[in-house]
């Protein structure tokens, strides 16, 4: 049967082949979609944590309060010790926020002064990303300050002026000068025009002896993107260690919207693929039902002949899952083709500052798992067989004489 119905399938080249590179085109396109989907998810994961970190420690005081001593976490080097025994293969990025004023020597701006001490490989890793020139403040330092290029611009000032700034109402000094040591480029304009950069001793000193406003976790970087439970795990962990004075969140939690957008990638992404393969399967009922009606005659000579009707059903089944098996394997050739072809990365032309500006990842990597691969052949399979049903239908319910008579 399966020879027969390979046989059959050809007899229209033409249209055959119409079908079928309709079949090919929509595996390929569901499997580059797949591969595109997942690289923007695991991007715009990697982007929210390498800045945030998987888990957030605040004061349990923080939410919804104004004031700045709400905010703080006092003894942070006790909360640091105690969340380091517990959890002993992560990176911890230390972070004191500042609302202050900046001012260079003619001019002033509200910004957001950060003290922030990493570990070794998360320095790195933010100097690498973000310095455009100059340097980071120096650890321990007290003197030496970094702005964001574009609140650089709005100062009017460059590399090694003097910087002000005054942050009233904090409890440590409240005003200091500093050297301008680096400008930072960051992805957020509005960001970048608001925010400048000094050591944590440097902005305990300025504004809370030995607090800090949050530290993030990072889970290990040679574990790959951790997996919600691992986060989860390790949260209930920290939170046990710690008590009810801060308060853990994971990255979901402490940006429920963006993580709300990621969760919606996966059904809009079925959805999506499950369209493509409705027009696909259009054609292929077209060309099965075309087939069907110029052989009506041939069935209804088997049928006299004493050819099962479900046997004739049966046949044009193997027809349509020919037809789209064909399509399916040279659309997972090229798809395949594609995606090793951009695994090493993908750049949008054109697109950089704009991916940049709302927090999506500006190179891509697209890699397809297993089970992407199994369902994009079971959409074409399913849709090979919801193709023939009615074609299948109607071959099953012609009548001997009247099909013998029947002229295409």
């Amino acid at each position: 049967m399966w020879a027969l119905a390979w046989r059959n399938v050809w007899r229209h080249k033409t249209r055959s082949l119409v079908a079928c590179g309709a079949v090919a085109a929509a595996v390929a396109f569901t499997l580059v979609f797949f591969g595109f989907v997942e690289a923007t998810k695991t991007g715009m994961f990697e982007v929210l944590t390498s800045d945030s970190g998987h888990l957030q420690i605040t004061s349990s005081r923080a939410e919804g309060a104004p004031d700045f001593d709400s905010r703080l976490i006092r003894h942070a080097a006790q909360v640091e010790a105690a969340l380091l025994q517990e959890l002993r293969d992560v990176q911890l990025r230390r972070v004191l926020e500042v609302p202050a004023l900046i001012s260079g020597e003619t001019r002033a701006r509200g910004a957001l002064v950060v003290g922030m001490a990493h570990d070794d490989a998360l320095g790195e890793r933010f100097a690498r990303k973000h310095v455009a020139a100059g340097r980071l403040p120096a650890p321990g330092s007290w003197d030496e300050i970094a702005l964001g290029e574009a609140l650089a611009r709005a100062l009017q000032v460059e590399l090694g002026d003097p910087i002000y700034v005054f942050a009233p109402g904090t409890e440590g000094w409240g005003a200091a000068a500093y050297t301008l040591v680096g400008l930072l480029d960051f992805p957020q304009t509005s960001y970048e025009i608001q925010v400048a950069y000094l050591s944590l001793e440097g902005a305990q000193v300025l504004a809370a002896p030995g607090a800090v406003t949050r530290l993030e976790v990072h889970l290990s970087p040679g574990r790959g993107v951790p997996a919600d439970t691992l986060i989860e795990e390790t949260k209930a962990r920290a939170a046990a260690v710690l008590g009810p004075d801060v308060r853990v969140q994971t990255w979901r939690e402490a940006a429920p919207d963006m993580a709300a957008m990621l969760d919606m990638m996966d059904p809009g992404m079925t959805i999506f693929a499950c369209l493509i393969f409705v027009l696909a399967g259009l054609l292929v009922v077209n060309t099965i039902y075309l087939s069907l009606v110029e052989r009506i005659r041939e069935f209804g000579v088997m049928i006299a002949l004493g050819a099962d009707r479900w046997r004739v059903m049966r046949m044009v089944l193997a027809e349509s899952l020919v037809l789209v098996l064909a399509g399916t394997a040279a659309g997972l050739l090229v798809g395949g083709a594609l995606i090793a072809g951009w695994a090493d990365g993908f750049r949008m032309p054109g697109l950089d500052e704009v991916l940049a500006e709302f927090g999506l990842p500006v190179v891509l990597y697209p890699s397809v798992t297993p089970v992407q691969v199994a369902v994009t052949i079971a959409y074409a399979v399913f849709t090979a067989l919801a193709a023939a049903l009615w074609p299948a239908w109607v071959a099953g319910r012609l009548q001997p004489v009247e099909a013998m008579r029947h002229v295409a």
